[in-house]
């Protein structure tokens, strides 16, 4: 049974593991979580920007690589956010560990010779995406992801302080900056899933341009998709 507040849509029920505090269909018949949708457009045009300087400047692929992922991220969550459709949440969740492995791969490479390759490294890396890849299709535990996401998030966020700490200082406040914003995004993202109840009942009282304040989902997009972009440049 739908939650209280949802609609039927274009893309007809939803057939994803999850469903965001967002009201299905409520802004429009096509787009099932609107603003949750709309939202990854942070994830789509800073890191195609980014990407086509890389190329202009003539810095190494890795870089090139790691703005594209980011751009896959966004359309990915596009189209599950747009449609709620399984097929859609895997185009979604999975590019979320390919990109942040990737982040992995510069991190740990940023010292060393220009057009050089880390075998072992990268080994290492695309083992861990397909392992996660098979274990999640056949478990589809969302929650199995999450985890999987975080030990990722978490390699990064302790190999980026070491590196604003003790190698490039001038660079903490970027390095800072980055962290604070996707921290407030994974903040905001517990808060829309523990308190959705309350956040539906408020939004109901509320004009649809205020409440649409209320989507902390879209919040969270927003604000790591901006923290991630931030994390390239550093």
């Amino acid at each position: 049974m739908a939650p209280a507040g949802d609609r039927e849509g274009y893309w007809g029920p939803p057939t994803s593991t999850l469903e965001w505090c967002e009201e299905n269909y409520a802004v429009s018949y096509y787009i099932a979580e609107f603003w949750n949708t709309v939202s990854n457009l942070i994830f789509i045009l800073p890191p195609i920007y980014g990407a086509i300087q890389t190329y202009k400047e003539g810095l190494e692929k890795r870089y090139l690589a790691a703005y594209l992922c980011l751009t896959a991220v966004g359309l990915g969550s596009w189209c599950f956010h747009m449609t709620l459709k399984y097929e859609m949440q895997l185009l979604d969740e999975l590019p979320m560990i390919y990109s942040c492995c990737v982040f992995v791969y510069c991190l740990y490479e940023c010292f060393k010779y220009k057009n050089t390759v880390n075998y072992p490294l990268l080994f290492l890396l695309i083992t861990y995406s397909f392992v996660v890849s098979i274990v999640y299709l056949n478990l589809k535990e969302p929650v199995f992801h999450q985890v999987m996401y975080g030990t990722l998030v978490s390699i990064i966020v302790l190999r980026s302080v070491y590196i604003v700490l003790w190698v490039y200082p001038w660079l903490r406040g970027l390095g800072y900056t980055s962290l604070t914003v996707f921290l407030m995004g994974f903040f905001l993202w517990n808060v829309d899933n523990i308190f959705c109840d309350k956040l539906r009942a408020l939004r109901e009282k509320m004009p649809p341009v205020v409440g649409a304040v209320t989507q902390f989902h879209a919040w969270w997009h927003i604000l790591t998709g901006l923290g991630s972009y931030l994390h390239i440049l550093l």
